[in-house]
């Protein structure tokens, strides 16, 4: 597959790009306003650093991918998760390392559940596992910005309907019916080795999340790391990529933090 296919998973296209190494490839789930172009340089970073195949695409209706056939509602991540299986055969793949960040980190820790015998690993970049009134507080202030300023002209370099994807995002997550939005009680099913990363200056989440991820799961590592915001890859990426490398590099004890 050549960098920026396309690919058709039931009937929908999904953007696509690749970065090609070896191994167990890496599939990159994004957040709730990305895609592929808003990794920016990273995957390929990813790929020269680890020697490993990087697969990164836009979910339905993000990026230059095709819109769902209905709008969003509050379990957009588990049929997100749920989907993940068929994107990956379409892609030839049978397991990979799944790397995260914000909702995308959500929707993997979902897949490892569900389906743990096509999760290699896990790298989860700012994971939610429960609403938190600071991602309520942001979301609410990033709507107000997005109303004011051209942040809706800047998502469109990134989106077909840069509208849609930003309506569509804040509406659930300001929904007072999300607010019990938890996915802890899947984590016992999760087996995968994981590592954990968040920057101590996150706006949409605090260290909760990891603490609740960790006390969980079996075999985790984990870096919290200082003046860094939401997106440890943007803010931070060497030591990401650093912390990566070692994860992948060696086995995960039980418990190692």
């Amino acid at each position: 597959m050549s960098r920026g296919a396309r690919l058709v998973v039931d009937g929908v296209g999904l953007e696509v790009a690749s970065w090609p190494g070896a191994g167990d490839p890496i599939l990159m789930l994004h957040e709730g306003l990305g895609s592929v172009s808003m990794w920016r340089d990273f995957p390929e970073r990813l790929a020269l650093a680890t020697g490993r195949d990087v697969v990164a695409w836009s979910r339905r209706g993000y990026g230059q991918s095709d819109p769902p056939a209905r709008p969003l509602d509050p379990d957009y991540m588990h049929a997100e998760a749920e989907s993940l299986p068929a994107v990956m055969d379409a892609l030839g793949i049978g397991r990979a390392h799944l790397f995260g960040h914000s909702d995308g980190a959500s929707i993997a820790l979902i897949a490892a559940a569900f389906r743990p015998e096509r999760v290699a690993s896990l790298v989860l970049e700012a994971p939610h596992v429960l609403v938190e009134q600071r991602t309520v507080d942001s979301i609410a202030a990033v709507r107000k910005v997005h109303q004011t300023t051209d942040l809706g002209i800047r998502l469109g370099r990134h989106h077909r309907d840069a509208d849609r994807v930003f309506r569509a995002w804040s509406d659930i997550w300001l929904d007072r019916r999300f607010r019990d939005w938890n996915i802890e009680g899947l984590l016992a099913r999760v087996t995968a080795p994981a590592l954990l990363i968040q920057g101590l200056d996150d706006e949409y989440g605090t260290l909760d999340q990891l603490d609740r991820i960790e006390r969980a799961l079996p075999r985790t590592r984990r870096l919290d790391l200082a003046r860094c915001g939401h997106s440890p890859h943007r803010d931070q990426p060497q030591a990401v990529l650093a912390a990566i490398v070692a994860f992948l590099a060696e086995p995960v004890p039980s418990s190692v933090r």
